[in-house]
């Protein structure tokens, strides 16, 4: 059985500080013309456009704006990110046993690795590339914010792309994220996938299991512990 795994990446594979948060601030100033003075919470996992409208509103843009500065302000986030990508390098960190991890999964001839993310397609790669992960994962066949603002409905894009390419149909029996918070839980139970999470976040594992994660694990440390669970969960 062929099994897909999709990967989040902040907080489960890599961690940037407040790099985000600064990106968030320069394409607000850029677009709305003054500071923000409100940023949006750490590690909730929420996409990255309803994180631009939920950091609008909260800086009292008016109603009749927000969709127009939305937009222009998501348009405007990889490039500013990229402006950072050496800020990113020296000071984004790897999650502990993630480059183990990754490097398991993707030799698993059995597993197709991806990502799924609330970051736009081109965020995701730029972290990834800059902390040297990317060669892990096919980005092309992913699920992003830029795909949709919905992320559960990022789990059946990368299905349905995963199957265009190696004409599998993957299903919530066949597919696997793996995440750090609660929005990745919703993701997986509600766009169909198993919920493998890692208490790596903001968010404890106690309160990992009671959303709903069928595993939850302290850390990346043990690849072959993670390619059990995987293929357990898989085989059901």
């Amino acid at each position: 059985m062929t099994a897909l795994v999709l990967w989040d990446i902040d907080r489960t594979l890599l961690y940037v500080g407040d790099i985000d948060r600064l990106v968030y601030q320069e394409a607000f100033r850029d677009v709305v013309g003054r500071e923000a003075t409100k940023l949006p919470a750490r590690g909730t996992g929420v996409t990255m456009p309803l994180a631009v409208r939920e950091l609008l509103t909260a800086n009292d843009v008016p109603e009749t704006e927000v969709e127009r500065f939305a937009d222009l302000i998501v348009d405007r986030l990889p490039d500013r990110l990229d402006t950072h990508r050496e800020d990113l390098v020296r000071h984004g960190t790897v999650m502990p046993g993630a480059v183990e991890a990754l490097a398991a999964v993707h030799q698993a001839p059995d597993l197709t690795p991806s990502v799924v993310t609330g970051n736009l397609r081109a965020s995701a790669e730029i972290k990834l590339a800059a902390l040297s992960l990317i060669q892990y994962v096919d980005i092309p066949l992913g699920g992003y914010a830029s795909d949709s603002a919905h992320r559960p409905d990022l789990v059946g894009i990368a299905q349905s792309r995963t199957a265009a390419r190696h004409g599998i149909q993957f299903n919530a029996a066949t597919t696997v994220i793996i995440g750090d918070s609660r929005q990745d839980v919703v993701t997986g139970l509600e766009g169909g996938a198993k919920v493998i999470e890692v208490a790596s976040g903001t968010t404890s594992a106690q309160q990992l299991f009671e959303a709903g994660a069928h595993c939850v694990l302290s850390d990346l440390r043990d690849p072959e512990g993670l390619l059990s669970r995987i293929r357990a969960l898989t085989s059901e």
